[in-house]
């Protein structure tokens, strides 16, 4: 079935665009695929996001020239992937900003980090009716770890209220982060609502009542500059899968003095310093939280993510997202019966756009999408206690990048008309 695009001069809308989106898809080769014969229309990077050449090449690199075991050999090989490896730990420090390159640690995901914490820093500091405050909005992978911890810590788990838009409700936040709270533990961005939440307001008010803060950034790392110094939180951890790199590599951030006193988290390999039969002394930071072989030529390659994204501009690439956010938002809204969540203002939410349309059940949704070439998510997106709040079982959910164009969002638009009257719903302007 033909999907027509709705606008008759795609160009004057990509030249809405702060960045040069022809160039960008060149050098992303499964953009040129297609999908039963249509084209393939790619939304769904608040899941995971497509990898350029250039880290594709980068990690086809490493093993084709120096793959070998990282830091404690001394033959040319090891060597040179050593100084692969570490460098890309000072181009994350450079990325977010870091003070120093022994706060990066590297993990498997944005997943790994959190539960980091929450097992070492958490199970040393965290004492019977202490308080752990989360937002309703966070991911399970934000959520069942502090669950956890507060079972076996006899802690309280204490939730922020969410405006009708889905922003944290500040005046409400204030009073709940009080003097029993240990940790609060938010997104910076809802994978579900695209909401971007006020982490240095946040942060205050943690520290002043002498607790710290963790900040998932799984979803606003990859799209917006972000320093956290500047933030002023404790942890930062997220994926880079999620930001044009491998799977399998995450980072997480923290402050050296915190990390310092933190207890090592698994054990073998390069987080040992020395073994004797009856004692072991663990490595300093960063590979004290690093035990066993790392993921070395996926974190070698991710440097090349970084570089990427560098080199296009934090800046650009937020204000890129902002607008086909905003004529997506636009676009969507012409839908009569459609349910969209989170901010209505683009400048309040990233480039995620959960919905839901009268009558058809956002699987079902998906798979007409996936029909006609354009890849969506359908589910609860791991926000389980989220849908609760707002009444559905799921949502639909389409998520930009760098490489969208405004045109995707037309044919979007295109197919969801189309579902529409294959489901018989047919109430549209």
């Amino acid at each position: 079935m033909k999907m027509a695009t709705i606008l008759d001069k795609p160009e004057t809308k990509e030249a809405m665009s702060s960045l040069n989106l022809e160039k960008i898809r060149r050098d992303f080769p499964i953009l040129r695929r297609e999908v039963d014969g249509k084209r393939l229309v790619y939304l769904d990077n608040a899941a995971t996001s497509q990898k350029p050449l250039s880290v594709i090449n980068k990690l086809s690199e490493y093993y084709q020239r120096y793959n070998a075991n990282v830091h404690r050999g001394i033959h040319t090989l090891s060597e040179e992937a050593t100084a692969m490896y570490e460098g890309t730990r000072e181009t994350v420090r450079r990325f977010i900003d870091a003070k120093e390159t022994c706060e990066i640690i590297f993990t498997r995901g944005t997943t790994e980090g959190i539960n980091l914490v929450a097992s070492t820093w958490g199970k040393q500091n965290v004492l019977p009716g202490d308080e752990i405050v989360l937002s309703p909005m966070e991911h399970h992978s934000n959520l069942v770890p502090w669950q956890v911890l507060a079972q076996e810590r006899e802690a309280k788990l204490v939730f922020l209220e969410l405006t009708a838009e889905g922003e944290i409700d500040m005046e409400a936040a204030a009073k709940l982060i009080g003097a029993r709270t240990r940790i609060v533990a938010v997104t910076q961005m809802s994978n579900v609502l695209g909401t971007i939440n006020p982490i240095k307001e946040l942060a205050a008010l943690a520290h002043k009542q002498g607790a710290i803060i963790l900040v998932d950034g799984a979803q606003s790392v990859p799209h917006m500059q972000i320093s956290v110094q500047e933030m002023d939180a404790d942890f930062v951890a997220f994926s880079l899968h999620k930001m044009l790199g491998p799977t399998g590599v995450g980072v997480l951030w923290g402050k050296k003095d915190i990390l310092k006193a933190m207890p090592p988290y698994m054990y073998g390999g390069d987080m040992i310093a020395s073994v004797s039969r009856e004692r072991s002394r663990y490595n300093e930071l960063p590979w004290k939280f690093e035990a066993g072989t790392p993921n070395i030529g996926d974190v070698i390659a991710s440097a090349a993510a970084f570089e990427y994204l560098s080199e296009l501009g934090l800046e650009n690439v937020r204000e890129h997202e902002v607008e086909i956010t905003r004529y997506a938002l636009n676009r969507l809204r012409e839908i009569n019966g459609i349910a969209i969540y989170g901010p209505k203002d683009p400048q309040k939410r990233g480039g995620v756009i959960s919905f839901n349309m009268k009558d058809i059940h956002p699987h079902d949704l998906g798979q007409i999408l996936s029909d006609a070439g354009i890849a969506i998510r359908a589910g609860h997106h791991c926000c389980q206690p989220l849908m609760k709040d707002l009444q559905v079982m799921g949502t639909a959910r389409a998520s930009f990048y760098i490489y969208n164009t405004f045109e995707e969002v037309d044919m979007l638009l295109a197919a969801l008309r189309e579902a529409d009257k294959v489901m018989g719903n047919v109430a549209y302007r």
